[in-house]
């Protein structure tokens, strides 16, 4: 049996074609609501699939702590780098 055809609405950003890709955008909801409903959806997602299983590890933790040091460490960048060429001697 062949797939059903899905609207460009209803596609996932995987699923799209790269032509697609404006007329897709077209059809995504940009207000506060719809941005944070997005917000939502993916914590929800990745809530089921790593946090809220039944034989779980540290993987979803960690995985959260890894992002959480690598965007402070992006955000401290330029006093970091200003520190690495300041002489203490």
């Amino acid at each position: 049996m062949a797939d059903k055809a899905v609207s460009l609405a209803e596609k996932r950003l995987l699923d799209v074609k790269l032509g697609q890709l404006p007329s897709w955008l077209g059809t995504r909801d940009f207000t506060p609501n719809g941005l944070l409903g997005g917000v939502r959806r993916g914590y929800e997602r990745y809530y089921n699939k790593y946090i809220n299983v039944k034989k779980g590890g540290i993987g979803g933790v960690a995985m959260f702590l890894v992002g959480y040091v690598a965007l402070s460490y992006l955000w401290e960048y330029d006093h970091i780098k200003h520190d690495r060429w300041r002489k203490y001697h």
